[in-house]
């Protein structure tokens, strides 16, 4: 039987990239919205989606003008979900604002807005720096992969017990781990959108598909 993992949205348009993934490495998605009654005992693992800015509130931050309207529903629902897929220490797997969500739910808080990172339909917009030593390095089999972007917040503060394992150029975190966990893995960019076309994305999803 395929292994279940939950994956969080909160428009529905934009989820079938995720579940091909999921699908392409022999996992059976499963569709989580703040309407859902998804309970984390019926899954075996957790996948947080990219979409619409955190309320900033939930840092301690007021939202500047840059910012989508908050979805406080979906903010609640993924820190409940994550919270108990991390005390079961089943695999988690965040992208984009997943990533977000995952770095301030440890504590951590956000830079509301740069310049240059939102660059939607370009696949290769930058390079990382993959730090030696992390799950990332194992996936990715060295020190820089290129990836998209198109997020225009950033990791500001990293929340308690996180390792970043990638930087940009700049030195924004590009991505985040618990070490203490079997896999929990945060990613700023979008593999999903990678996965036919650049192995370090297709790896990245094998090993959350391994660790399950």
């Amino acid at each position: 039987m395929s292994k279940r993992v939950g994956i969080t949205y909160g428009n529905i348009a934009k989820v079938e990239p995720y579940a091909k993934a999921l699908r392409s490495v022999g996992v059976e998605p499963v569709l989580i919205d703040a309407s859902s009654d998804a309970q984390i005992e019926e899954l075996d693992g957790l996948l947080l989606s990219g979409g619409t800015d955190l309320n900033p509130k939930l840092y301690g931050q007021e939202p500047r003008p840059e910012n989508d309207a908050p979805d406080d529903a979906r903010d609640a629902m993924e820190q409940r979900l994550l919270a108990e897929a991390l005390d079961r220490d089943l695999p988690v797997l965040a992208i984009c604002r997943g990533m977000q969500l995952f770095n301030v739910a440890h504590g951590g808080a956000l830079d509301q807005h740069v310049e240059s990172h939102r660059q939607k339909g370009v696949t290769d917009a930058h390079a990382i720096e993959v730090q030696p030593g992390t799950k990332l390095a194992a996936v990715t089999r060295g020190a820089k992969t290129v990836v998209n972007s198109r997020h225009h917040q950033i990791v500001d503060r990293v929340g308690d017990g996180l390792v970043v394992s990638a930087r940009s150029p700049e030195g924004y975190p590009e991505a985040l781990e618990r070490n203490d966990k079997r896999f929990a893995v945060a990613v700023q960019w979008h593999p999903e959108d990678l996965v036919e076309r650049n192995p370090d994305a297709k790896r990245l999803f094998l090993a959350f598909a391994e660790a399950l």
